[in-house]
């Protein structure tokens, strides 16, 4: 059971990360920083910020709904806030349409996603593409999408059996809860 897609935490991120490069940004350059800052937060505290899925696509690991919201194809059920706050690409770049807040994001994940930023936000999204080629969880999909599981990132991170089964298990019991409060 995967975690339910907070549509408006990921749009967030997104934004805080767009505000950080002065309010525009390459979308792969977008998708790759939130990945990092995902990837980061599940082995540092054992759960995602955006709560999307992973895929290996030939550019690396991306968050895939995120991916979705970006190639204007909202996932079902959507609140469609991405769209009222982050623009369609064009020139391959994204901006910023408004402020959609902070209040789906903790202080400690607001902290998280700068710390990033502060790590890549200068590089070159090609840079950030080769990088994220270099992440254990990343397996080239020969022109398709393969999953990331948690598990993947995880072992990539040197996480123990016991540790990976303990975040799995906590993982399942809030994406249970979710399902049964929706």
């Amino acid at each position: 059971m995967n975690l339910l897609f907070n549509e408006a935490k990921a749009t967030q991120a997104a934004a805080q990360l767009l505000r950080l490069r002065g309010g525009r940004m390459s979308y792969v350059k977008l998708v790759k920083l939130l990945y990092l800052a995902d990837r980061e937060a599940l082995i540092r505290w054992g759960r995602p910020i955006t709560t999307d899925h992973y895929l290996s696509m030939d550019e690396g690991p991306v968050l895939g709904r995120i991916y979705d919201l970006i190639r204007n194809e909202p996932p079902p059920n959507s609140v469609k806030m991405w769209g009222k706050f982050i623009s369609v690409p064009a020139d391959y770049e994204v901006h910023l349409l408004g402020d959609p807040g902070t209040g789906e994001l903790s202080p400690a994940e607001q902290q998280l996603l700068a710390e990033v930023f502060a790590q890549h936000g200068q590089k070159s999204r090609w840079a950030i593409v080769d990088y994220t080629y270099g992440l254990p969880e990343w397996t080239h999909p020969d022109g398709g999408a393969r999953t990331i599981e948690y598990r993947d990132i995880l072992r990539a991170a040197h996480k123990t059996e016991a540790e990976i089964s303990a975040t799995e298990e906590a993982l399942e019991s809030l994406a249970l809860e979710e399902h049964i409060l929706v």
